[in-house]
């Protein structure tokens, strides 16, 4: 059975990806399992760049298949951020409580029905042969006023799913799996990865329509 990398050392983040491509004929290991292997400056200004960075230099260190996202929340009440940079929305190295603490602070005056904001996802798919693909996801909602909820991370319990009424943090993982923009954009990656491994493309030379940069 082939290895799959998952771009992380993110212990949460890394079991989230592999309850979501259970199934495929591969073992699941994150960079944890590589000693040395490099941190990626996030240089991109789309998503999807991001995550292209990321996944490439996970293939190339380890000559596996890697698969790697980049998300964030998008607000539209502040033009779009933290976009981007919402890992390090306050600042590099900032704690979850600090990003939420300054999105909070920032929509202080904002009323509820201008919170209005969007989960995007972007996973990027990198092959040994040097082929990568990319596919997203999106979860719309809002912002809520406090936090709500004990469960996941980063945003989760500041981010109400639209027509639930619930943060991603009062749900459970399986609810969450269901309609996260990382569960919309890993079920396109998975079905990707089962179609390339399918056709015996190990080294991702195979043509595949659409998501290719």
């Amino acid at each position: 059975m082939r290895s799959l990398v998952v771009a992380t050392r993110n212990k949460k983040k890394r079991a989230e990806m592999e309850a979501l491509l259970a199934g495929l004929p591969a073992r699941v290991v994150d960079l944890s399992a590589f000693p040395g292997a490099p941190e990626v400056e996030e240089t991109g200004s789309t998503f999807a760049e991001n995550a292209r960075l990321k996944a490439e230099a996970a293939a190339r260190h380890t000559g596996l298949w890697a698969v790697a996202d980049d998300s964030g929340l998008v607000v539209d009440a502040l033009g779009g951020r933290p976009g981007v940079l919402s890992a390090r929305f306050a600042g590099p190295g900032a704690t979850d409580e600090a990003n939420n603490r300054l999105l909070l602070e920032l929509l202080a005056s904002v009323p509820p029905e201008r919170r209005t904001a969007r989960f995007v996802c972007a996973i990027a798919i990198a092959a040994p042969g040097g082929r990568t693909w990319v596919d997203e996801g999106v979860c719309e909602g809002l912002v809520a006023m406090a936090p709500r909820g004990d469960g996941g991370f980063g945003y989760d319990p500041l981010f109400v799913v639209a027509g639930l009424g619930k943060t991603f943090a009062e749900l459970s993982t399986g609810e969450k799996n269901r309609i996260s923009h990382r569960a919309k954009a890993l079920a396109k990656a998975r079905a990707r990865l089962a179609g390339l491994w399918g056709d015996g493309t190990e080294n991702g030379r195979c043509p595949v329509s659409g998501g290719v940069l």
